[in-house]
């Protein structure tokens, strides 16, 4: 299999560092650099997408009446893997990479013409209503309900581990409209303004003091029937859609390398008390292990890319390659968090954040070694748990 760029993809690859060495200024890169949660910070986000919406290159994916690039699976994988490099900001997914999908394929016209575009210009900012107390993984065995009244349905219930709900002002959310038939039966998915009256937020601070989800509540909430998307009680069908572009995406090598790299440099700076960790040929052997991972990773994005080419789909890849991601990762993290050492300290980020130029006690590079190890660690859960995903990987592989 030939993986050689072409030389217009390498001019596009040119074209792309020109754009990001003119726009991404370093005070950019530097808060980028401090993000330790999954999303990056709200203002960094949407001022990084006003720039991208600009170029028009925001919404590589989309089709290109409502905004898209109309750019190949190569061009595209170049331009995630140069954002990477680069250190540049991500864009919040849950608008314009997952929920956009489902509403090409399942949205109305009305909801195409309405949501898209406030979508693109950041006017709307999405959360995800899926996991429940007790529905996590278990997605099917959700308890959140819609009873219809009217033209509208009225909503109780509770999601959990809500990701950025503090901002957001709308969500599209899972709820049960009928239990008489199997668990994955008599699902609906509904698009619900936060502000509606009823919809309530609390905050969930995690081991790293960071806020970042949170739990909403639904106390008789009242939403129109016209925000269903797709058919009364086939919600299910349009959750698992709205799955392939959570767990999809590609680049996580570039974006792996330069975590890396960054573990490298602090291995060469601290010392285990006599010499730089670095001198330890037990500590680079270890990250030599992680270095091939990477490698192997880069080769399985680049085999899902030929396929996707092809206009095939990726199969199960998008599953190994969930898991190796997040395993891989993991490694890193808690390699520099054994390299800090004594400079470990939790909420080091917190300082920063707060107006400091620099970390209270020690090296600039410890700042977010810690909350980045301990956020890390839901990775293993969220956005499909790894047990799930050995599960599609042994039935569809392996036919178990």
């Amino acid at each position: 299999m030939d993986f050689t760029f072409s030389a217009e993809d390498e001019a596009f690859r040119a074209e792309v560092q020109a754009f990001l060495q003119a726009k991404l200024t370093d005070g950019m890169r530097q808060a980028a650099a401090r993000v330790t949660t999954v999303f990056a910070d709200k203002d960094l986000a949407m001022l990084w997408q006003a720039i991208l919406v600009e170029q028009g290159w925001a919404v590589p994916s989309w089709p290109v009446e409502h905004g898209g690039t109309g750019w190949g699976a190569t061009k595209k994988y170049i331009f995630g893997e140069e954002l990477a490099r680069a250190g540049a900001p991500g864009l919040i997914p849950l608008g314009l990479r997952m929920l956009a999908p489902v509403l090409f394929k399942y949205g109305t016209k009305r909801q195409k013409a309405h949501y898209l575009p406030k979508m693109l210009s950041g006017e709307h900012y999405w959360c995800q209503g899926y996991s429940e107390p007790g529905a996590g993984s278990d997605l099917s065995s959700l308890k959140t309900a819609a009873v219809q009244d009217g033209d509208d349905y009225i909503v109780n219930g509770s999601k959990i581990w809500t990701t950025h709900a503090q901002f957001a002002d709308h969500i599209f959310c899972l709820v049960r409209t009928d239990s008489s038939g199997r668990p994955q039966q008599g699902i609906t998915f509904l698009l619900i303004p936060m502000a509606t009256p009823g919809v309530r937020v609390a905050p969930i601070i995690t081991l790293a003091a960071d806020h970042e989800v949170n739990q909403v509540f639904f106390d008789d909430v009242r939403v129109p029937q016209a925000n269903r998307v797709g058919p009364e009680h086939d919600g299910w069908n349009v959750a698992k859609y709205l799955l392939e572009f959570e767990r999809g995406g590609g680049g996580a090598a570039a974006r792996l390398r330069v975590s890396i790299d960054h573990l490298r440099a602090i291995a060469q700076t601290e010392t285990d008390g006599a010499a730089p960790l670095w001198a330890s040929s037990g500590f680079r052997a270890r990250v030599s292990a992680l270095d091939i991972r990477i490698e192997a990773l880069q080769f399985a994005e680049l085999v899902t890319l030929a396929r996707l080419s092809r206009g095939e789909s990726p199969g199960p890849g998008s599953s190994l390659a969930k898991n190796n991601t997040v395993e891989i990762d993991q490694a890193i993290n808690e390699l520099k968090l054994e390299a800090v050492s004594h400079y470990a300290m939790p909420h080091a980020n917190l300082i920063s954040m707060n107006g400091h130029n620099e970390p209270w006690v020690g090296p600039h590079h410890a700042e977010t070694v810690t909350p980045r190890y301990l956020n890390s660690r839901a990775a293993s859960i969220f956005g499909g748990a790894r047990e799930v995903q050995k599960n599609i990987i042994a039935k569809v592989v392996l036919g178990l």
